[in-house]
Order: structure tokens, then sequence, then C-alpha cells
């Protein structure tokens, strides 16, 4: 996985950088601490980290096979959203990576209800935003090991994500790698269908590269015609001076 900068300037993976013939853009959304980061970190490596800085909103990426076909993943981590005073805090960033993204993960806490109420006005937000309505959007509970403070009804998920046209997982990313792979993957695969694939330009290939050291380097133009040409003048040369 390479942390690729800041969602400030949210820009594509450079081209020259990344192999792939496709990349696929992800952002993610919810409240503040419903575990955004460990999900992004938790589906990219494996692994499971408890302890992140809030609000950071970085874009990670990395290189995976999916079908057979090298894919490069980048995944906005957007920073928490909270209801204020004026509606939805950090809507311009989120909005931005809703713009940029090729699909939307809307993650709740089984342990926050008001995490789980903010989801139908992101929701709005991301319709909003892409007016178009052809960016899948999929509902993630997150925390779904922690039964001793849930306070989100395990019926409640499914219910809003029907409401809402959405797909539905119900994970817990420090306990169960399979659950967050699951529903990452499902999403990128059925992405990478929707996606053309990237014509490859077979002029300038690896191909063509890896052929050129078995074609034999030729000589310098035309050297064997100089050097018969200058044995011929020498030659004249000298018959010259024998005849004087």
């Amino acid at each position: 996985m390479r942390l690729i900068q800041n969602m400030s300037t949210i820009a594509e993976y450079p081209s020259a950088e990344c192999p792939s013939n496709r990349v696929i853009k992800i952002a993610v959304i919810g409240g503040s601490g419903v575990g955004k980061t460990a999900l992004v970190v938790r589906f990219l490596t494996k692994r499971f980290i408890g302890d992140y800085e809030r609000n950071v909103g970085n874009l990670y990426n990395r290189e995976v096979q999916i079908d057979g076909e090298q894919v490069a993943i980048q995944v906005q981590d957007t920073p928490g959203v909270e209801v204020n005073a004026n509606g939805l805090s950090c809507t311009d960033q989120v909005s931005r990576s809703i713009q940029w993204a090729d699909a939307v993960v809307m993650v709740y806490s089984v342990t926050d209800c008001r995490s789980f109420d903010l989801i139908g006005q992101l929701h709005q937000l991301v319709i909003r935003t892409r007016t178009d309505r052809s960016l899948p959007i999929i509902l993630v509970a997150n925390k779904a090991d922690l039964l001793h403070i849930r306070h989100v009804d395990a019926q409640e998920g499914p219910l809003l994500a029907s409401a809402l046209g959405c797909s539905f997982y119900e994970v817990s990313a420090s306990e169960d790698y399979s659950q967050v792979h699951g529903a990452f993957h499902r999403l990128c695969v059925d992405l990478a269908k929707q996606q053309p694939q990237t014509p490859v330009n077979t002029a300038s290939s690896g191909t063509e590269k890896k052929r050129s050291p078995l074609i034999p380097r030729p000589k310098s133009p035309n050297m064997q015609d100089l050097k018969r040409r200058f044995k011929q003048v020498l030659s004249a040369k000298v018959r010259t001076v024998t005849s004087v």
C-alpha cells in the first residue's frame, strides 16, 4: 500500500508510476470515529491499527489482481462529517471526493446512533453532488464485534440500505479481515466490469522493448562500402605514382 497525498489536492495516481491499465477510485465517507481509516487500511494491508489521527483525509493506493488483471485501487479516506448549526461539516472536502470517485462507501458505527442517523444526509449529499445517479454506493456498518456497547439494531442497517438502494455489509475492522475484504472486493470487481479496458499501444509496449536485445546491433551505415572505396582510392594513387 502506498500513501499518495493529503486529500486537499486530490489527483490521479501518476500514470508513469502506475503500470495498470485501470484505476478504480473509491471515496469512504461517514461520521467521525466510525473507523473509516481502519477499514481502508484493513482492506489494503490486512492489518488492523486501532489508533489513527482523525480527520486527516489521506489518499491510499495499492495494486491488486482482479480476475487475473492488474488494477490500481485508489481509496480516499475523508474527514469525519458532523452535524452543526449550519448543517454538515466538511461538505466541500467530502463533495470533492464524491465528484472524483468511481464509487462511494458510506460508513457508520453500530456503537453510535448519531453516525447511523447521519447516513441519510450523506446519501443526499452524494445524490446532489452526482446528479447522474450512476455512482455505485454501498453501506457499511463497522464495529460489529462491540456487542456490549451496540446501540444500532442489527436490522436497521439492512432496512436503511434497502430504502436507499445500496448494498449492505456489517463488518468488524478489528476482528474479521474477510468481512472487510468481501465488501470492498465485491465493489472493485463490479467496477472493473463496468470500466472499459484501456487499449495497449503495441508500438510502444514493453513487448517491443523485450524483443530489441534479440535484434543484432547494425554496424555503422555503409562502413564496408566506405572501406572498399578507401582501398580503391589508395590503389589508384599508387598506380599514378608508379606510372610517373
